[in-house]
């Protein structure tokens, strides 16, 4: 049985979707598994020598108020660790939060060294599901851990409390005032979708790999920022009304992408400005 294939798990989200088209293009085989759909794992994983793990079926502010819903997250993941234990080598690539794992670092920009202090149960479910990919590390199996952070671009759908970019562009689309929590200074890192991809393609092809990652530009733009370069890209005035900060709201993240670059030689290409422009376009060709 050939086992030349990857397996995305929840490859029918915005990373994944983009992942996926890459490698079609690349005439790579891949296999993909939604979260709803668990029970095809056991199916799929051994015709598979990779597995890239981006299902969660929670974002920072759906599980906010519950923390019980990272517990799906969780169970997916433990499921598939179990079986990979049952395979022949297979490498797996888990898809972690550069955004929300750190919490506020004590130091910028934060290192994969810097210790994991989540403010959100989205963050905590992302450290819980990497300490148990770290143990099947211990035990000899190649595990990656990718800890992206704010991606945004072209296909990204638009889902509530969650993508800045794509719903900054969207209100200003459709000319509706924009709520911000807080002063609108917290600054975030911001990653086009397409320097994810170059990123992911060059783990997926180092199946000996097992190392942690930052995947970030190593820039931080505030809610501010942001706002004022979409008005300039859009053409017009993105009417915003600020609202009381929220407690799980991380101040400040930007990430150290070093190891990646001297492990890789993987550079984001693509600036925010740039990355800004092309969404738009996008979204205005969108119906």
């Amino acid at each position: 049985m050939s086992r030349e294939g990857i397996l995305l798990l929840g490859g029918k989200g915005f990373i994944g979707s983009a992942l996926a088209s890459r490698l079609q293009h690349e005439k790579i085989p891949v296999h993909l598994v939604g979260r709803q759909d668990g029970d095809r794992l056991a199916d799929v994983l051994p015709l598979c020598n990779t597995v890239v793990h981006l299902a969660s079926a929670t974002t920072p502010g759906s599980s906010a108020r519950d923390p019980r819903l990272e517990l799906g997250n969780l169970d997916l993941t433990l499921r598939l660790l179990k079986l990979i234990q049952m395979q022949p080598p297979t490498h797996l690539v888990f898809i972690s939060s550069g955004g929300a794992i750190y919490g506020n670092p004590d130091q910028l920009p934060v290192t994969e060294t810097c210790k994991i202090a989540p403010l959100s149960h989205y963050g905590a479910g992302k450290a819980a599901q990497e300490v148990f990919c770290q143990s099947l590390r211990a035990q000899g199996h190649a595990v990656t851990i990718l800890r992206p952070s704010n991606a945004y671009g072209p296909g990204q759908t638009l889902r509530h409390g969650f993508g800045l970019i794509r719903t900054m562009l969207e209100h200003a689309r459709v000319g509706k005032p924009l709520e911000i929590w807080g002063d609108g200074e917290n600054v975030r890192d911001y990653i086009y979708i397409d320097d994810v991809v170059d990123a992911c393609m060059q783990l997926v092809a180092l199946p000996g790999d097992s190392s942690t990652y930052n995947l970030g530009s190593s820039v931080g733009h505030s809610i501010n920022q942001v706002k004022t370069l979409v008005d300039e890209v859009c053409g017009c005035r993105l009417e915003t009304v600020y609202r009381p900060a929220r407690g799980t709201d991380v101040r400040e993240v930007v990430l150290d992408g070093s190891r990646l670059q001297d492990q890789l030689g993987w550079l984001a290409s693509v600036g925010l400005a740039g990355g800004v422009k092309r969404t738009w376009e996008w979204l205005m060709r969108q119906p």
